[in-house]
C-alpha cells in the first residue's frame, strides 16, 4: 500500500503515473472500471488480488449454460473499515500503553532526567529505523509495525512527562484534545465533501511537506552545531507559527490517509493491507500531537 503518509510510500491502493488514483470511479462491490489506476482490478492477469468467479462458484459456468443468474462471487479476504478499525485501535492502544508506562517508570526529576531522556531518544530512534524498515517492505508485517507503536510510545511518554511536569501543567492531555479535535474535525470535513482530496491537494500537500521536514532539519543541524534554538523556528513567533504549519499539515495527511481507505476498500484490497492504512494512520496522529505538545511549550515559555 502507497500512502500519502511520507513514511510508508512505495505503494499504493490506486496510483496513477505515481500520484493517487484520485479519478478512477470503482464499480460496487469492489473492482474499478478499468485497470491503469487499480492494481486490485478483478479480471487482469498478474494481479494476485484479482477474483476469479469460477474459483468462489465451480457451478456458475453451469448457470450460464442453463441461463440461471450467475451467482455474486464471495468477497472473502478483502479490507473492510473494521479491519482498519481494529488495526489502528491496536496499533494506538499499545502506542499509549507504553507511553503511559514510560510515564510511571521513567520519572523526569533533576535526578533521573538524564536516563529517562537516553532511553527515549533510544526508544525514539529505534520507532524511527522500524518505520523506515517497514515503509520499504512490499507487504505489511504487523510485528514491525506493533513494535514500532510500542518504541514510540515510550518515546512519547517520556517527553510529554517531561513538558507536563516540566513546562505547562496538563499540556498532554491539552495535547490529546487537540490531535482528537484535528481527527473528528478532518473526517467530517472529508465525508461532507468540503476537502476534495485530488492530484493539486496531493502535490501541494507533499511538497509543503518536503519544505517543512527540510527547514526543520536545518534549524536542527544549526541547533546541534551552533547552540542555542538554530535559526529560531521552534521557538518565539516563528516557532508558534511553524506548530501551526505543522498542524495543517498533519490535518492535510489525515485526509489523504482517509482517501487511500476509501480507495482500498472500493478497490478490493487484500485484507492485511489494513495494517498499513493504520501504520500511517498512527504515524500522521504521532505527527499532530508533537507538534500540539511543541506549541503548547511554546506559549508557556513567552
Amino acid at each position: 500500500m502507497r500512502s500519502s503518509n511520507p513514511v510508508f510510500s512505495r505503494r499504493g491502493f490506486s496510483r496513477d503515473n505515481g500520484y493517487a488514483g484520485f479519478n478512477a470511479q470503482p464499480q460496487a462491490g469492489g473492482a474499478a472500471v478499468g485497470t491503469q489506476g487499480n492494481p486490485y482490478a478483478q479480471p487482469q492477469a498478474g494481479n494476485p488480488y484479482a477474483q476469479n468467479p469460477y474459483a468462489q462458484n465451480p457451478y456458475a459456468q453451469q448457470d450460464l449454460q442453463y441461463g440461471a443468474p450467475p451467482q455474486a462471487p464471495v468477497t472473502t479476504g478483502r479490507m473492510t473499515m473494521d479491519d482498519v478499525v481494529m488495526r489502528t485501535g491496536t496499533t494506538l492502544g499499545i502506542l499509549i500503553v507504553t507511553a503511559a508506562v514510560a510515564w510511571a517508570a521513567l520519572p523526569v526529576d533533576d535526578a533521573n532526567i538524564s536516563r529517562s531522556y537516553g532511553i527515549a531518544v533510544g526508544a525514539g530512534l529505534i520507532g524511527m529505523v522500524l518505520a523506515l524498515v517497514q515503509s520499504f517492505k512490499r507487504k505489511a508485517s504487523p510485528a514491525l509495525i506493533v513494535s514500532y507503536a510500542a518504541f514510540e510510545g515510550v518515546f512519547l511518554g517520556v517527553v510529554s512527562s517531561v513538558v507536563d511536569n516540566r513546562i505547562a501543567s496538563g499540556a498532554a492531555m491539552q495535547a490529546v484534545i487537540g490531535t482528537l479535535a484535528v481527527f473528528a474535525a478532518v473526517l467530517v470535513a472529508y465525508k461532507a465533501g468540503w476537502i476534495r482530496v485530488n492530484r493539486r491537494f496531493y502535490g501541494f500537500v507533499m511538497a509543503a511537506a518536503l519544505g517543512f521536514i527540510l527547514l526543520m532539519a536545518v534549524n536542527l543541524l544549526f541547533a546541534v552545531f551552533g547552540g542555542g534554538d538554530g535559526l529560531g523556528f521552534r521557538s518565539g513567533g516563528l516557532g508558534i507559527a511553524f506548530g501551526i504549519i505543522g498542524v495543517l499539515l498533519g490535518a492535510c495527511f489525515l485526509a489523504l490517509d482517509f482517501k487511500q481507505v476509501e480507495d482500498g476498500i472500493a478497490y478490493g484490497a487484500p485484507k492485511e493491507e489494513a495494517w498499513l492504512a493504520a501504520f500511517g494512520l498512527t504515524m500522521t496522529l504521532v505527527w499532530i500531537y508533537m507538534e500540539f505538545l511543541r506549541l503548547i511549550s511554546i506559549l508557556n515559555n513567552d
